[in-house]
């Protein structure tokens, strides 16, 4: 099982719990610990800081998309809206997803508004 506590220690710092704490539904891309590993050194402790919290929100909801869309409906080419107006291009093949660069590693994992659905990348906008 993939471990999300960098994760979870992002949304407090940047007051997303507020939106994912609401009704919904959302699907969450969770970038996993590993994934945050990945980053520069450096770089998730500076998202941290209150002073970067607009940029660390900015990051963080361009892995939320509103509804509940469960791993088998991930359709290839399929375009997915995020909760920041973004897109996210959904990539399938031999039975593997990915969302943009970021595969998906764990998958349909409920909670009381949605789904989560475990990433091996922090999926940074362009």
């Amino acid at each position: 099982m993939c471990q999300h506590l960098a994760l979870k220690k992002a949304v407090m710092a940047s007051d997303l719990d507020q939106l994912l704490s609401s009704r919904g539904p959302f699907t969450v891309f969770a970038p996993s610990d590993l994934a945050f590993a990945k980053l520069e050194k450096g770089v998730l402790e500076n998202l941290l800081k209150p002073e970067n919290k607009t940029k660390l929100a900015d990051l963080l909801n361009h892995h939320v998309v509103p509804g509940k869309i469960d791993f088998k409906d991930l359709k290839d080419g399929e375009k997915l809206k995020t909760v920041d107006g973004n897109e996210l291009l959904v990539h399938v093949k031999d039975g593997e997803v990915s969302i943009g660069a970021a595969k998906v590693k764990s998958h349909d994992l409920k909670i009381s508004n949605g789904v989560i659905h475990s990433l091996d990348t922090v999926m940074v906008k362009n």
